[in-house]
């Protein structure tokens, strides 16, 4: 059985390029950004200055923080990069983007964000479900910005399109805090647990 997360290093974060309409999304990213911080957890993020990340990114490190971004070279090259990171790398692929944050992480949180902020957290749930890696993750719903996604799972699930341990992957907090305890206190019941035979 893969590892459990008693012990977390570094918490990938999926979070928009833009700062959206509502000012509770950027008042989240930097609780997030200082939580993080203050718990001595890692960022790990798509290494963008711009929206909801570099509001994230910037909370962090200024509460002395620890950032590592991911960003691939298309990105970087339009000076969208973040200049004051911990550590900043240049991937070629967006493929290789998510894998190599997914590799630096040790459990995920989704915070507001568009197409690909969605696509970066399923991916990494979906690998959790099929136990590619064992990593908790998370969402922080923020002003009640989520509540139809998650509708829309508790219907999947209803419907027999998702398991009902499946839909429960998903943790889902309003407040950083309970969100990272959530994570923290997280264990992996295994892959077996997941897949019948004919589903591996």
């Amino acid at each position: 059985m893969p590892p459990t997360n008693t012990s977390l290093r570094s918490i990938a974060v999926f979070c928009g390029s833009a700062h959206g309409a509502d000012p509770a999304f950027a008042e989240a990213a930097v609780a997030l950004g200082e939580t993080l911080a203050r718990r001595d957890l890692g960022l790990v993020y798509g290494g963008g200055q711009v929206g909801l990340m570099g509001v994230l990114a910037d909370a962090a490190m200024a509460n002395g923080g620890r950032v590592h971004g991911v960003i691939t070279r298309a990105l970087a090259e339009l000076e969208v990069a973040h200049p004051g990171l911990t550590e900043l790398e240049v991937v070629e692929t967006m493929h290789g983007r998510k894998a190599s944050m997914a590799d630096a992480a040790d459990a995920f949180v989704m915070l507001p964000g568009g197409f690909g902020t969605l696509d970066e957290f399923f991916e990494a749930l979906t690998w959790t479900q099929l136990g590619v890696h064992a990593k908790p993750c998370g969402v922080l719903d923020v002003a009640g910005y989520f509540a139809p996604l998650l509708d829309f799972l508790d219907g999947a699930s209803e419907a027999g399109l998702l398991r009902p341990e499946h839909r429960s992957l998903v943790m889902i907090e309003r407040d950083a805090d309970a969100l990272l305890d959530r994570l923290v206190a997280w264990e992996d019941p295994g892959v077996d647990r997941w897949l019948t035979p004919d589903e591996r």
